[in-house]
Order: C-alpha cells, then sequence, then structure tokens
C-alpha cells in the first residue's frame, strides 16, 4: 500500500461498499424500490465505489480518492433534493389545547 501520510480516509470502509451493493441486488429491496420508484434500482455506483476503495487502499492512488469524494458528494446532494412532504411548522397551532372533535359528524 501506497503511504498517504494517513491524513485522508476514505468516507466509508470497503466492506461498507460491499454490503451496499449486496443489499441493493437483493431481491426485497429490488421489490421494494421497483413498488417505491416504478424501476429497479442502480446498484452499479455500489460496485463501483468499493472498487475505487480497493484500488486506494492497494495503491493509494489519486484518482480512487477522487472518485469516492465524488460519489459521496453526489451521493449526499441527491439525498437533499427532494422537498418535504409535510409542511413544517414554526410554531404550534393557536388551538392546540382544545380536545379534538372526534365524536362531531361531519
Amino acid at each position: 500500500m501506497a503511504d498517504t501520510g494517513g491524513a485522508w480516509r476514505p468516507p466509508r470502509s470497503c466492506e461498507d461498499y460491499w454490503g451496499e451493493w449486496k443489499h441493493c441486488r437483493g431481491l426485497r429491496h429490488a421489490f421494494h424500490h421497483y413498488y417505491a420508484h416504478g424501476a429497479l434500482p442502480d446498484c452499479g455506483r455500489w460496485r463501483e465505489d468499493y472498487e475505487a476503495c480497493r484500488a486506494w487502499e492497494r495503491h493509494g492512488t489519486a484518482s480512487a480518492q477522487e472518485a469516492l469524494c465524488q460519489s459521496e458528494r453526489a451521493r449526499a446532494a441527491e439525498s437533499q433534493k427532494y422537498a418535504p412532504v409535510w409542511r413544517l411548522r414554526k410554531s404550534p397551532p393557536p388551538d392546540w389545547y382544545l380536545p379534538l372533535d372526534q365524536d362531531k359528524p361531519h
């Protein structure tokens, strides 16, 4: 392994990337993803990240380090691009202390 000075480590362990890839390819996850999103999951990025992580561990190459950093940045940006389903409140509603109207006919 090349000496990198100990300054940089991959964001996750290589086994984490491998585990995510195995989970992504699983039947249960594929079924859930297809149900929720209408398409099968793209698991290739996890495999590429695993291979880049192993390349960095073996040789300490800057290209493997940059590939992992870009992938993690893209993953973080992707997770924040969807707006929340519920509108967040700044304060409770003015009548929060009143009992619920469960017995009234609608």
